[in-house]
């Protein structure tokens, strides 16, 4: 056993060798947390302890494999035989072996995905008569997500509806609840919640997990949500061997209903708990550390801990005070561009930002730098949705005959307009050799009829009167009365999630694209509206082509935080 200690440091062995009752490390940024995990369950095994009898679990299947892998490499294939999984895994194999019967499921359920479940939304919406425009299926299904990480069927939801718009919530879950039973369905919340609430409510069956894991470990335990902390709690109601490891300054799944809580309650919930700090840090320098320090010290709701090294000092950070976002761009295209001619390679370099609307000035200086770029975890600026759908709305207006750009934002935000529809548009413009918006304002000549060809007209109308007023607007304003006389800017806002709040800061961040151009020093004084708009679309065009086109192999990484 004392071969497993090797290489560690006092406060990691400590938290190795205390296996019985509750352990809480606080393990700071690159503090050897995973080596502490494994090595603490080689430990277990080495003091004789059965690989059946330790359920370790972790919040991704890449930490899940490592770790397992990490295991196997210190004892072996005994490694096989330990729960070591995350939340989700866990719960479905738990449920395969004791659902039977359960809330009308067998074992043999099917895990839905997200795009089945919005099959399913989409089906309830259309059964209860509720227009998806006012009952987002994306907002239906954040609402029900987020109860079922509270704990509640539909049926605890419905007590809990305050309001008009929580009572039609509350008969899309239900209808989704019936539907996914009467397929034997779950979908990824539902492990959760149905292996915490089968644990509750059948004592042999909790009996038989909590007496069967003599020691939990529990990884990231500061982004654990309700369910996910009662689950925990159950498991370990009888022997009380659980070690969490997290760290509150690291928590950033508040949005998907983790709760910080949790690992800041610890003690209170185990009050003979052990505390272990791990604050050497392996990772990096003393002067990042001491600026992480510094930020992170402001924090209101944290325990206070000091990380140290004793790597070397490293590089002072770089500070660059900028103008504006035009300025900070060029500013991090001209280091770059600099440091690459020094020998360093593009893959060598991250650009970070806080959301991803802001990559757009980024991407535009390394466009114009000829730096190759790729994006992590998001769209390329202009090839964004909402992006396309306002340039397309412009490019209607610029130019009538654009039937791409018809066929993309006629429906859009949605007005009743369907492909059948759009069909007798197409064969009525073929008829007339007219373009599918002079089709639409004279749709009452085709055979289109009733309410979708109100909708046409007034669509067609409201573009051809925006286009004739041209000269009383900045490309700005007429964005922005795009954004309005559609519905767009209204549509978005209606559907109140986070995906939505995402593209609206992404259509601000196109309208300071626009303001740029308005204010340009290099606008023609006598220049007509449909002019300056073409120029604009011209210029965007160019920039979004290139945006698009290939890019070596060695590029730089760009990413939200």
């Amino acid at each position: 056993m004392e071969d497993l200690l090797v290489g560690l440091n006092q406060e990691q062995r400590e938290a190795v060798q205390h296996t019985e009752g509750p352990l809480l490390i606080l393990a700071g940024a690159g503090s050897g947390k995973t080596k502490v995990l494994t090595v603490r369950v080689a430990y277990l095994l080495a003091q004789g302890v059965s690989p059946f009898e330790i359920l370790a679990i972790t919040f991704t299947n890449k930490a899940a494999k490592e770790m397992k892998e990490r295991v196997a490499n210190i004892v072996g294939s005994v490694a096989e035989k330990i729960w070591l999984s995350t939340f989700h895994s866990f719960c479905a194999k738990l449920l395969r072996f004791e659902i039977n019967g359960y809330l009308g499921y067998n074992s043999n359920f099917t895990i839905y995905d997200t795009s089945d479940s919005q099959v399913v939304i989409k089906a309830a919406l259309k059964a209860l008569n509720l227009d998806d425009k006012y009952y987002p299926v994306n907002a239906m299904l954040s609402a029900i997500s987020g109860a079922k990480n509270r704990l509640l069927f539909a049926a605890d939801f419905r007590k809990e509806a305050q309001n008009f718009y929580d009572q039609k919530v509350a008969d899309v879950y239900e209808y989704y609840e019936r539907e996914l039973r009467k397929n034997n369905a779950v979908d990824f919340d539902d492990l959760l919640l149905i292996a915490v609430k089968l644990l509750i409510t059948h004592q042999d069956i909790q009996d038989k997990y909590a007496n069967r894991f003599k020691y939990i470990m529990i990884d990231e335990y500061q982004d654990t949500n309700h369910a996910q902390y009662q689950l925990v709690k159950l498991l370990a109601s009888r022997f009380k061997n659980i070690c969490v490891v997290g760290d509150a300054d690291q928590s950033i799944y508040g949005w998907r209903g983790a709760d910080m809580q949790n690992i800041l309650d610890f003690e209170k919930d185990y009050p003979e708990a052990k505390v272990v700090l791990l604050e050497e840090n392996y990772r990096s320098t003393k002067t990042i550390l001491q600026a992480a320090n510094e930020v992170i010290r402001n924090n209101r709701n944290r325990r206070p801990k000091n990380l140290w090294t004793q790597n070397e000092d490293g590089e002072e950070i770089v500070y660059y005070r900028a103008n504006d976002e035009q300025d900070e761009a060029l500013f991090v295209a001209r280091t770059i561009d600099q440091l690459s001619r020094e020998g360093y390679s593009h893959k060598d370099f991250a650009v970070l930002y806080r959301t991803n609307a802001q990559s757009r000035t980024v991407e535009e200086a390394l466009l114009k730098s000829n730096i190759p770029y790729t994006m992590v975890g998001g769209t390329k600026f202009y090839s964004r949705k909402e992006i396309r759908d306002v340039i397309s709305y412009l490019n209607l207006i610029a130019n009538p005959s654009d039937n791409i750009s018809y066929e993309r934002v006629v429906n859009e935000p949605k007005r009743g307009v369907g492909p059948g529809t759009v069909d007798k548009i197409r064969n009525f413009a073929a008829s007339q050799d007219i373009s599918l918006l002079d089709a639409s304002a004279n749709i009452l000549l085709s055979p289109v009829k009733g309410k979708a060809a109100q909708a046409v007209y007034d669509f067609a109308n409201m573009l051809l009167d925006l286009r004739e007023r041209l000269d009383d607007y900045t490309v700005t304003e007429l964005v922005e009365a795009v954004l309005e006389k559609t519905g767009y800017s209204a549509a978005l806002a209606a559907q109140a999630t986070l995906e939505s709040q995402a593209r609206i800061e992404n259509i601000e961040e196109f309208l300071s694209v626009t303001k740029n151009f308005d204010e340009s020093p290099d606008n023609p004084t006598d220049e007509s509206g449909l002019d300056k708009l073409s120029r604009f679309l011209n210029d965007l065009a160019l920039i979004a082509d290139t945006d698009d086109g290939d890019t070596e192999s060695s590029e730089v990484t760009l990413m939200t935080l």
